[in-house]
C-alpha cells in the first residue's frame, strides 16, 4: 500500500433484492431491454469481479506476489464497483444513502475492532505509553477503531496471548482498515463527485489522475497519514469515478474500440512508469502510486466495457454460484478478517512437522516447499468459521434478519415454493 498499513467492502444498495435471487424482468423489460447499467436487480457479473477481487487479496496477503498487482488490480476493481453501487443508490436523497451506507460499514468494524483491542491490551498494550503514538494522541487515534477516519494506532510488535500469533500481527490486523477509511471518504464524496460527474465528466473522470501525478509522485509532498490518505483518495478516485459512469451509462456510449484502446495506453503508460520508480518490493504496483491509478483505471475501464450484466451466472460459472453469492454477502467480513487469520494459519501449519511420519529430512523439506500453499489452503475454514461467528453483523447492519451462511440457497428454494405455488394457482 502507499502507507505503513496495508490492503472491499461492497455493500450492495438497498433497494437491490437479496444476492442469490435475481429479479425477473417485466413484460416491459423483455419487450425493450433497457442498458446495462438500468437493468434491475443484482447484477451477477459485477459480483463475480469482487468474489474474484477478495480472493486475489487474500492470495496477495499470503503470498506476496507482486505481479498478483498487474494480474488483477483487486483494490481499484473494488472501489470500482462500491462506486457503482453508490451511484446507483444516490436515486433516494443524499444524506439517507450516506447514512445507510455508514450504518453498514460500522458494525462490522466495532465487531472486529472489539477483538483486535481486547487482544491488544490483554497483551498489555497501553496506548498512553506506546513510543510511537503515546499520550493523548494515542487515546484520540483509538477513535478510528469505531469510525475509520485516520489511521488507528497499533503497536508494531507485540506478543499475542499464549504466543499464537507472531509479534508482528497487530500491524497485519490493522492493514486492511486503509481500505475502510478510504471507502468512508469516498461515501461522504459520492454526491458532490456525481452532480460534478453528470455537468463536467471528462474532467472530474480524469481529475484523479492528475491528482496522482502531484501528490503520488513526490512532486507536492504531504507529510504523515493526511498525505496517506489523500494519495489513496486521488489513487483510487478514478476508479470509483469509473464506477459512477458506468451506472450513469456513461460508458455505454463510447465506442468500445476507441475506450479499449485509450484504455490500454493508459495501462501502457502506468506500466512504464513502475518500470522506473519500482521500490523494494520490485513491480508490486502497492508502491508505485502512479503506476497503480494508471493501471487500475485502464482495466477497470475493460472491464466494465465488456460488462455483460449478468443476471444469473452462465454456464459453468453457475456451479460458483453459492460462493459468489456467500463472498458478496460477507464481503466486509472477509475483507476485515482474513489478514488476522492468515497469521493464524503458521502455528497450525507448523503442527504439521510433529506429525510421525515428518521425521524424515525429505518429508520435512516437502512441507516447507509448500507451507505457503499450507497456509493458503487453511486460510479459508478459517475465514469459514470468522463468517459464522461475525458475518451476521453485516445483516443486523443492514437492517435483515441474522444469517449465518448466505450463499442464497435457502432463499432460492423459498423462492421456488413460492413460484411453484403460484404456478399451480394460476
Amino acid at each position: 500500500m502507499t502507507h505503513g498499513y496495508t490492503a472491499g467492502t461492497g455493500t450492495g444498495p438497498e433497494s437491490a433484492p437479496p444476492y442469490g435471487i435475481p429479479q425477473q424482468p417485466g413484460p416491459e423489460q423483455r419487450q425493450e431491454p433497457a442498458p446495462a447499467a438500468a437493468k434491475p436487480g443484482r447484477d451477477r457479473y459485477l459480483d463475480l469481479l469482487r468474489s474474484i477481487a477478495l480472493v486475489r487479496v487474500v492470495a496477495y496477503h499470503l503470498f506476496g506476489w507482486a505481479w498478483l498487482t498487474v494480474l488483477f488490480p483487486s483494490m481499484g476493481v473494488m472501489f470500482a464497483l462500491a462506486g457503482s453501487l453508490m451511484a446507483r443508490s444516490l436515486k433516494r436523497p443524499a444524506l439517507s444513502v450516506i447514512k445507510s451506507r455508514v450504518r453498514r460499514l460500522l458494525p462490522p468494524l466495532w465487531a472486529f475492532s472489539a477483538v483486535v483491542l481486547t487482544l491488544l491490551f490483554v497483551s498489555g498494550w497501553n496506548p498512553v505509553k506506546d513510543p510511537d503514538n503515546g499520550g493523548t494522541l494515542g487515546v484520540v487515534q483509538l477513535v478510528n477503531y469505531i469510525v475509520p477516519i485516520g489511521a488507528p494506532p497499533f503497536p508494531w510488535h507485540i506478543g499475542s496471548p499464549h504466543g499464537l500469533l507472531e509479534d508482528t500481527w497487530a500491524e497485519e490486523a490493522a492493514g486492511p482498515l486503509w481500505y475502510l477509511r478510504a471507502y468512508l471518504w469516498f461515501v461522504v464524496a459520492s454526491p458532490l463527485l456525481l452532480w460534478l460527474f453528470r455537468r463536467v465528466p471528462w474532467v472530474t473522470l480524469l481529475a484523479p489522475l492528475g491528482l496522482t501525478a502531484i501528490v503520488g509522485t513526490g512532486l507536492v509532498t504531504i507529510p504523515g497519514e493526511t498525505g496517506n490518505a489523500v494519495t489513496d483518495f486521488a489513487v483510487y478516485g478514478g476508479c470509483w469515478v469509473l464506477g459512477i459512469a458506468h451506472q450513469e451509462g456513461f460508458l455505454a456510449k463510447i465506442p468500445r474500440y476507441a475506450a479499449v484502446s485509450c484504455a490500454t495506453l493508459v495501462m501502457a503508460f502506468g506500466l512504464w512508469w513502475a518500470s522506473g520508480h519500482q521500490g523494494d518490493e520490485g513491480w508490486d504496483l502497492n508502491g508505485i502510486p502512479l503506476g497503480q491509478a494508471c493501471w487500475s483505471f485502464g482495466f477497470v475501464v475493460i472491464l466494465l466495457q465488456y460488462s455483460p450484466s449478468w443476471q444469473e451466472l452462465p454456464g459453468r460459472l453457475r456451479r460458483w454460484d453459492k460462493l459468489v453469492t456467500l463472498s458478496n454477502n460477507r464481503a466486509v467480513t472477509i475483507y476485515l478478517w482474513h489478514n488476522m487469520l492468515i497469521m493464524a494459519t503458521f502455528p497450525l501449519v507448523d503442527l504439521l512437522y510433529d506429525l510421525p511420519f515428518m521425521g524424515s529430512d525429505a518429508a520435512s523439506s516437502a512441507l516447507d516447499t509448500t507451507y505457503s500453499l499450507w497456509t493458503f489452503v487453511m486460510a479459508w475454514p478459517l475465514i469459514g468459521l470468522a463468517i459464522l461467528a461475525f458475518g451476521w453483523v453485516e445483516d443486523v447492519a443492514a437492517k435483515r434478519s441474522p444469517r449465518l451462511w448466505p450463499d442464497g440457497t435457502s432463499r432460492a428454494r423459498a423462492g421456488s415454493r413460492d413460484g411453484g405455488h403460484r404456478r399451480r394457482g394460476a
